[in-house]
């Protein structure tokens, strides 16, 4: 098994641990947006990131203009133990 280290920003920390908590939703499409506690998170470079490496998925496939709620994956729970 290959192992890789990602270096997280205390930001990209805090976005983890809201998503953790429970308290993140995201927006349906490749790019979604990352919503705390119902207001938008204002790094989208970084939520982009964070799905594309597959640290934090939605819960549910939704459209576009819907929003449903977030997880952490395997590797995300991982990566802010």
């Amino acid at each position: 098994m290959i192992e890789t280290t990602i270096e997280l920003s205390g930001r990209v920390r805090a976005m983890l641990r809201a998503v953790a908590a429970g308290r993140a939703e995201l927006s349906g499409g490749g790019e979604p947006d990352l919503y705390v506690d119902g207001l938008p998170c204002s790094d989208r470079a970084a939520i982009h990131d964070l799905v594309h490496l597959g640290l934090v998925r939605a819960l549910a496939a939704v459209r576009l203009d819907e929003r449903a709620g977030a997880e952490l994956t395997e590797a995300g729970r991982a990566a802010i133990a």
